[in-house]
């Protein structure tokens, strides 16, 4: 018979020169119910000089939290990576009186977790559990129905010290995958994605003979030649992206489960006019239409073209903002032509010239949001497009 107070989880026992710690898998709303962090704050103590610190965790991220709730709901949802906890195995009561919190089953490798609240602290890996604890927030009626297991590595009556430098070393070697790489992964993809298309149309920017980006396009975020590949591939997918899709990762988990995306019309259609035509497995026309755009662009700026911040993160973006109001003024359901472009970009009058000749400098527009914002907004000034 099922003991209602106790969670029991298959699991492996593990002897490193740290000691001994359990590895297992565990059901998520199981893990919720026994799960807490505290995060790294300063506690004030009187007749103290100076500050004590406690917990060792960072602040939780909304964001992060939001993506995490989204997240596992998909058909490809994984966290292949342990989550680290920390049980003591008794809680003091009183002086004489303890109750036990764990029990390890050596000969059938079954863990027994006492069910109370908040019984294991979070070493590592508190945005994967509050994560899972905000999709059960905010959809009630489908979290009963959500299986996934965690696995979990469990340390039994580990001190604070030893706590401490787990979180460290975890978190400490941990590096931060670059986003064009990512991007660049998804060319393994079995299943048609909006970042998979995205990823297709900038490979073909860059290594198609007569492209205005040839061989500019730095794929996987470290450049084999910086003079020459000046725009990540990052920069140019996401500048691109939110014209076919408002959030990519739920349309990739549709098309995953076999569902078709709807089209769109109307206001939605001014804002993602490349939509339509990805549901329609039409992207040679949205890879045309950016081809056309930067080639007027090049044709009317020729020397600043791959020798100043036209052709870096500043000029990619504030030009890709500014393809919306273009395509909005000439219309959202045509391939746009070279010379359509070329009628309205020859209108702007800011000066070619190679590298500290041009307009197109640092002094001008500053590296950053402000200097994407002040070239935005001189390209639809002096392009009329604002009256």
């Amino acid at each position: 018979m099922k003991d209602n107070n106790w969670i029991e989880i298959s699991c492996l026992e593990i002897e490193q020169p740290i000691g001994v710690f359990y590895v297992g898998k565990i059901n998520w709303q199981d893990l919720l119910e026994i799960s807490y962090s505290e995060k790294r704050r300063i506690i004030d103590e009187e007749n103290e000089k100076e500050p004590s610190y406690f917990g060792i965790q960072r602040e939780l991220s909304d964001r992060r939290l939001k993506e995490i709730s989204h997240y596992v709901s998909y058909k490809d949802a994984t966290f292949p990576s342990s989550i680290v906890l920390a049980i003591p195995s008794v809680t003091k009561i009183d002086e004489e009186n303890d109750i036990i919190n764990v029990e390890f089953d050596k000969t059938n490798n079954k863990l027994k977790l006492r069910r109370d609240n908040k019984i294991a602290h979070i070493i590592d890996g508190q945005h994967r559990i509050f994560g899972l604890e905000k999709y059960k927030i905010d959809n009630p009626l489908l979290a009963n129905i959500l299986n996934f297991e965690l696995l979990v590595s469990i340390f039994v009556d580990i001190d604070d010290d030893n706590q401490s430098m787990i979180f460290a070393t975890i978190n400490k070697a941990q590096t931060k995958v670059n986003k064009s790489l990512v991007y660049d992964l998804f060319e393994l993809a079995k299943t048609k994605s909006p970042q998979r298309t995205a990823h297709n149309i900038v490979k073909l920017l860059n290594e198609e003979n007569n492209s205005p980006l040839k061989g500019m396009v730095n794929r996987l975020g470290k450049a084999n030649d910086p003079l020459r590949e000046t725009i990540t591939q990052s920069t140019l997918v996401e500048s691109f992206i939110k014209y076919i899709s408002q959030n990519p990762m739920k349309d990739r988990d549709i098309l995953k489960r076999g569902k078709k995306l709807d089209k769109i019309d109307g206001k939605e259609l001014n804002s993602k006019f490349f939509r339509n035509w990805f549901i329609d497995n039409e992207d040679h026309k949205i890879a045309e239409v950016i081809w056309n755009y930067f080639s007027a662009v090049k044709r009317h700026w020729p020397l600043s073209w791959g020798s100043t911040i036209l052709t870096k993160s500043t000029g990619v973006i504030a030009l890709l903002k500014f393809l919306s109001p273009i395509v909005n003024k000439i219309g959202v359901n045509k391939v746009i032509t070279e010379n359509e472009f070329y009628e309205i970009i020859s209108k702007i009058d800011i000066k070619d010239g190679n590298g500290t000749e041009s307009d197109f400098n640092t002094k001008n527009y500053i590296p950053g949001a402000k200097g994407q914002s002040d070239l935005y907004k001189d390209l639809i000034k002096k392009s009329g497009l604002n009256t």
